[in-house]
Formats: C-alpha cells, structure tokens, sequence
C-alpha cells in the first residue's frame, strides 16, 4: 500500500472531511465516555482501541464490497444488526451485574484491559451500518485513473480509523477530567454503573430499531 495512488490535495481533503466527522459525537463516542465515566481512562482507551479495530475491519470489508452484500441482502444486514443490539444489551446486563468498586483512575489488569477492548471490538464490527457508511463516504475521494480502486478504500479506510482513533481518544481524556472532578465515591461508581448499563440498553435499543442509513 504506497501513498503514491492518492494525491495530496486529495489526501489533505479527506483528512479535513474525516476530522469533520470523527469528531461529531454518534454511538460510538457514546459508548466510549460512557465506559470513560463508568470504569475510568484505562477503559476507555482499551476501547478506544478495540473500536478502531472493528472500524478497520468495516472499513477493509467495505473497500472489499462487503458492504454491498449488506445493501443488497436485508437478512444479512439484520442478522448483524441484531446480534450488535443483542451484544450492547449484554454489556448493559454485564454492567448492572458489576460490583461497585474504588479504583485509582486507569488501575485495570491487563486482562481486564483485553476483555474491554474484545467489547469495543465487537460493538463496532457488528454494526453493518459502519460498513455501508464507509461504502458510501469512501468513494467520494477515490479517483478510478489513479490506480486499484480497492488498494484506495483499503488506505482511505485506514486513514479514516486513524483520525477517529484520536478524536475518541480526546472523548476518553475530557470524560475522565469531568469523572475526577465528580469524584470517585461509592455513590459517583453505582451512579456511573446505572448510566453505563442505561446507555448501553439505549445504543442497542437504537441499533435495533434504526434501519440502514449510514452512520458510523
């Protein structure tokens, strides 16, 4: 994959457009500060990086024409829209099942650290509207003369997860400021664990209902 296939006026566009977007708050900023606010910075950025890694995976399929099996094949897309709803209503089940505890900000296992971003990961590859999303913006700056169409997507793709990487990032570290100032109480960590599991119930609520507009 070489940068030469895409020009830089082209580059310097999608960038700002990508920016643009990336740093306009949907579901998956929702479900970042959400875990930010509930668990701590740690959380946060594993899922940060677990979301990355599914958005890579939708972005990759979508320059692949995965996506155009989802625009054409409503089972396929509901199949995968359902169980992404059916997952965020576990996390909220898991999360109301979580025992309040006090931790210093960012204090996670390793493990732990894995599992959050496995859900991070999960949330955003079964949601089959990111790929139609990427379906739909990426070939506004494909030029077809310039090479591989698909090798174009594949980068822009990256490029793309890349900015929304750092944006969401910028989320976690404003959600665990505003966290630290509430305080790390019994009462902020059961209030928290409420609003996380709320919100995840919410997200895959929405996720279920919603049709297949894009979005990411």
């Amino acid at each position: 994959m070489s940068l030469d296939i895409v020009s830089g006026p082209m580059l310097a566009a999608f960038l700002a457009a990508s920016f643009v977007l990336a740093v306009t708050p949907g579901p998956g900023v929702v479900y970042i500060v959400a875990r930010t606010l509930a668990q701590g910075r740690g959380a946060g950025l594993a899922s940060v990086a677990g979301v990355a890694a599914g958005n890579l995976c939708n972005a990759v399929g979508a320059a692949l024409g995965l996506a155009a099996l989802f625009a054409v094949s409503s089972l396929a897309f509901s199949i995968v829209k359902y169980a992404g709803a059916a997952y965020l209503i576990y996390l909220g089940l898991k999360a109301l099942r979580r025992p309040a505890a006090i931790r210093a900000p960012g204090e996670f296992a390793p493990p732990q650290k894995c599992w959050i971003a496995r859900d991070g990961f999960l949330v955003a590859l079964l949601n089959p509207k990111t790929a139609l999303f990427f379906s739909a913006f990426l070939p506004q700056f494909i030029d077809r003369a310039a090479g591989s169409t698909a090798l174009q997507g594949a980068l822009f793709g990256v490029v793309f997860v890349a900015v929304a990487a750092c944006t969401d990032s910028a989320y976690v570290l404003a959600a665990n400021v505003a966290g630290a100032r509430l305080g790390r109480s019994p009462r902020f960590e059961t209030i928290g664990r409420y609003a996380a599991a709320a919100t995840y119930f919410g997200l895959g609520l929405f996720t279920a209902a919603t049709g297949s507009r894009n979005g990411r």
